[in-house]
């Protein structure tokens, strides 16, 4: 009985807020009011002087906010522009009719809330709920509305909205994570930066019920009951249907107890009891945390350090892996970086590391992030060998069958390896320690010099030597290199070099052809007795060029090394042949996923689909040390190996087409929608056009069809890029998908992200880089103008 008393005492205050919320006369804030942290009003109270609005201090400057009075702390609810630069002393805060100005001395004004021509006056209510009210005293605005990392007794997170925890418990900007209230009726806690995919969760409420005849869940609000402490999940249309995750233990009897849910500095969610004395003091009590091991945080520590539980004073700690240092010696939080180079490059040939170079370690850490490769391997020692050996590995775990590969940066590590043997992999080098006490120097001093003395004479005998046999062996090497090309040697150091006999015993005759592209015809073959299979393409049409001028080209796109592109392996010159050699896509092109595959393929593997190409795009514009452009990206070009990483191919090939031949393919069947305006135009080619061509092939993911298609219900659907905008303009954008449940977030932006790749003046596509940052959904993405289809018909 006295759940429903208090379940109908909820309702009744949601139905009617006026009646309850009014201010009285003495509290509220009249046009023209103002505080200042330089004089002695700083602040405007609730009635019942438990809590205040106006200047906190943070740091040497000042935000405002609301706070809990009481305690030996006042704590922090609300933070007005939590992200804005924190101001001076001299500064106003000041309530003028339908405005709440932050007006500091040097600096633009600030707005707490949006202006109102209506809002007369203004109070913070009993309920910590700062409102602005009409001249008939309707509520138009309140802070209940948007709240920062805490929400209070009686106030409720709507569907599709999240805290965001503060940054730690002095500096109350955003911090690093989220709490979402998803409109699937989830609960849910994430890392910032991330999309709302169960893989970067660390805490949810599993409460993804969907309710009939809708598309949302069965739960649409989080609540904070303030008479019975209980925090539920709740369904506004449907007094029946709540769900408790937790309560307190402390009721409220009469007005001496305030209750506050809060997204911590540290990832947890905790339910807090402020219990009020006559004297106006409070004690603080944690009643639940969602989270007892504060290490199950996902990225609680930051990049490639790991998560240390329980220690002395019952904090846990971030310590840098082994070969890793702090980035910022003042920020613990901040993540480390290694404290040794790479391999790469030389090290790394035909995608095999040097094993003497690296040490593989047995480490007491658990990793909690997705591998990128994964096999069954019969013994630990195999896997170890494995990421020894392999250049994209980092670490690896053994689990008693499989191998999972791991590569930097390494994220949302915990202490402790439950899941198996776990390695990882460090520069294979001596430590010298650099200082040595004082007392001891004197009595080296005739040993030591002694000693290098003799050490300095044998390496300089040991140098002559070796230069020495050094160049015989180089006489020798010149000799058999000249003998034949396809020696090991040369295997090792550069692209190999086959024959056109090789290539044609190894492709049987060309007889399986695997596809015909811009640049000829490609071949399924096998080039080794261990049965590896190669990809072999026959170039067409190229560039009259001598030899010396083919193979400087070669050695170019051969430098190539990133795992979103498909790797070279070697190549023949005979005569007018031209052929080269990569790597075996084991799953085929990403066209043959979108078009032909039914059901539509999972939506998060597309999403990682497309950002795999955005890495291997800004690779090739931004990383390499002379920008490629690729000049036909399209799905029949980006193939999926077989763990479906995607890979670009054909990159650096179009300037070795013959000059009026990019025109010629451009304007061939299925490529022509991919084309950036500026190739009709005559206008200077620049890597712009590539963005263009992603643009079209990321609508292409995100609705699984080509960009031109006739056969369609609706003629204003045939041009998928100038239907996206429309529906876009609409406000619409859901017409694409299709009845596919899909992250929403993640959709709008993956459309939104390709408008902007898709305009038609080059200035206003972003970098590669920007691009992809806003598909990670680390910059926000603007609202972008109308794209032009004049060249997309």
């Amino acid at each position: 009985m006295a759940f429903l008393t208090a379940l109908f005492l909820f309702f009744l205050l949601r139905i009617f807020p006026a009646a309850i919320a009014q201010p009285n006369k003495l509290n509220r804030i009249e046009s023209g009011d103002s505080l200042s942290p330089s004089i002695q009003r700083t602040a405007w109270y609730s009635p019942s002087k438990r809590f205040a609005f106006g200047f906190l201090a943070e740091g040497t400057g000042y935000k405002v906010g609301i706070w809990i009075i009481g305690g030996p702390n006042n704590v922090t609810v609300w933070t007005a522009n939590r992200d804005e630069a924190a101001v001076d002393s001299d500064a106003t805060l000041e309530f003028l009719r339908g405005k709440i100005l932050l007006k500091p001395k040097n600096g633009a004004v600030q707005t707490i809330a949006p202006p109102s021509d209506r809002a007369l006056y203004a109070a913070l209510l009993d309920s910590g709920n700062f409102q602005l009210y009409a001249e008939d005293q309707s509520v138009v605005w309140e802070s209940f509305k948007f709240p920062t990392d805490t929400i209070l007794g009686g106030q409720e997170l709507s569907s599709g909205k999240e805290l965001r925890s503060s940054l730690s418990p002095e500096d109350h900007s955003s911090g690093r994570f989220r709490l979402t209230m998803q409109y699937d009726g989830n609960l849910v806690a994430y890392p910032v930066n991330t999309t709302d995919y169960g893989e970067f969760a660390y805490w949810a409420s599993n409460t993804a019920y969907w309710a009939s005849n809708t598309a949302n869940g069965l739960y649409n609000g989080l609540f904070l009951d303030n008479y019975t402490g209980r925090l539920l999940l709740i369904n506004v249309s449907d007094t029946s249907l709540t769900w408790e995750i937790a309560r307190s233990k402390i009721s409220h009897d009469g007005k001496d107890v305030v209750y506050r849910a809060t997204l911590d500095y540290d990832g947890n969610i905790r339910l807090y009891t402020h219990r009020f004395s006559v004297d106006g003091s409070s004690k603080t009590f944690v009643e639940w945390d969602a989270i007892p091991d504060a290490c199950d945080v996902k990225g609680f520590c930051g990049l490639n350090s790991y998560c240390v539980p329980n220690l002395d004073d019952g904090k846990p700690a971030c310590n840098c892996l082994p070969g890793f240092e702090l980035r910022d010696t003042n920020q613990p939080f901040g993540g480390c970086e290694r404290n040794f180079t790479a391999g790469g490059g030389e090290r790394c040939i035909n995608g095999k590391e040097d094993p003497t170079f690296y040490n593989i370690t047995v480490v007491n850490i658990t990793w909690n992030d997705h591998p990128y490769f994964v096999a069954a391997l019969p013994e630990k020692e195999d896997c170890r060998v494995s990421c020894a050996e392999d250049c994209d590995c980092d670490a690896a775990v053994y689990n008693g069958y499989s191998c999972l590969k791991y590569n930097l940066p390494f994220k949302y590590l915990k202490q402790y390896c439950y899941s198996g043997d776990c390695f990882l992999k460090l520069r294979n080098i001596i430590v010298v320690p650099r200082n040595t006490s004082d007392d001891q120097k004197p009595s080296w001093v005739t040993t030591l010099a002694l000693s290098l003395s003799f050490v300095t004479y044998s390496c300089i005998l040991f140098a002559i030597f070796s230069i020495f046999i050094l160049k015989l062996r180089i006489i020798k090497y010149r000799k058999q290199l000249l003998g034949t090309r396809t020696t090991g040697l040369v295997k090792e150091f550069t692209l190999q070099t086959y024959t056109y006999k090789e290539l044609k015993k190894g492709t049987n005759n060309f007889t399986q052809e695997l596809g015909k592209g811009s640049f000829g015809a490609v071949y399924k073959g096998s080039l080794d007795r261990a049965r590896n299979f190669v990809a072999v393409k026959e170039l067409q049409k190229m560039v009259e060029e001598g030899e010396r001028e083919f193979r400087a080209e070669m050695r170019i796109i051969g430098r190539t090394r990133h795992r979103n592109l498909v790797r070279l392996l070697g190549y023949c010159i005979e005569g007018p042949k031209r052929l080269l050699v990569y790597e075996y896509m084991g799953n085929g092109s990403l066209a043959e996923l979108l078009y032909r595959t039914r059901p539509r393929p999972d939506w998060q593997e597309r999403f990682r689909i497309a950002l795999d190409v955005a890495k291997g795009i800004q690779y090739l514009h931004e990383e390499c040390d002379s920008p490629i452009i690729h000049c036909d990206i399209k799905p029949q070009n980006i193939l999926l190996d077989d763990f479906w990483t995607a890979k670009i191919s054909d990159f650096g090939l179009a300037k070795l087409l013959m000059p009026d031949q990019t025109r010629t393919f451009t304007g061939a069947r299925g490529t022509r929608g991919y084309m950036a305006p500026e190739w009709d135009k005559n206008m200077p080619i620049t890597v712009k056009v590539d963005i263009y061509s992603f643009g079209i092939v990321l609508l292409e993911i995100v609705c699984c069809r080509r960009n031109f298609e006739v056969n369609l219900s609706s003629p204003e659907e045939t041009l998928l890029s100038s239907w996206a905008y429309q529906c876009f303009a609409a406000k619409d954008i859901y017409k694409l998908m299709a009845d596919e449940e899909v992250d929403q977030r993640t959709f709008e932006r993956m459309v939104t992200v390709a408008l902007w790749c898709i305009q038609d003046e080059p200035v206003l596509r972003f970098p590669m880089k920007t691009v992809l940052l806003m598909l990670e959904g680390i910059i926000d993405v603007p609202i972008p103008p109308c794209p032009s289809s004049d060249s997309q018909t």
